[in-house]
């Protein structure tokens, strides 16, 4: 499987999912889907320097991950993808990607206080769009959880979406 990884996180790549996950899940590199990442040179830099070598670091639009997935997932390296929102990997799927047959879990980590946002779990704070786009991946196919990092509480789809529910109707 080419894909050992999928996650959501705000941050994209930071010090916490190259370490601290890369520690439990193996991967040969961090492919991040981004558009405004990659159509930004010093943000894409940032972002792959972020990665220590001799693992690859590859910043992509959706657009171009799509293109290239067949080659991604028919490599016979593993890698991390990881998108900045949940939307992202919603038109990386509907782009061509299949997302499901290649991972079927989806790790939730970080996702900032924002406008419209509700808290939900540590550290994650969800909108009604980032809500809609996580019932689109797992009426496709994927189990969606909250973690941080491997050894914190994780969070269900179902309590996050209660949570979510919850602080709406207050």
């Amino acid at each position: 499987m080419a894909i050992s990884f999928v996650r959501v996180d705000d941050r994209i790549i930071h010090g916490q999912v190259v370490i601290r996950w890369l520690a439990e899940r193996q991967a040969d590199g961090v492919i991040a889907v981004d558009d405004v990442a990659a159509k930004n040179p010093i943000i894409a830099k940032a972002l792959k320097t972020a990665v220590p070598g001799p693992l690859k670091a590859f910043v992509m639009t959706v657009s171009h991950t799509a293109e290239r997935w067949q080659d991604i997932v028919k490599s016979p390296k593993r890698y991390f993808l990881i998108a900045k929102s949940p939307a992202t990997l919603v038109r990386l799927y509907q782009a061509g990607a299949d997302l499901p047959s290649q991972q079927q879990s989806l790790d939730v980590g970080p996702m900032s206080v924002r406008q419209g946002a509700r808290k939900v779990g540590p550290n994650a704070n969800i909108t009604e769009e980032d809500m809609k786009a996580f019932e689109f991946l797992i009426d496709h196919g994927m189990t969606v959880y909250f973690q941080l990092v491997p050894d914190s509480k994780k969070t269900t789809w179902e309590e996050a979406k209660a949570e979510f529910k919850k602080v709406r109707q207050n």
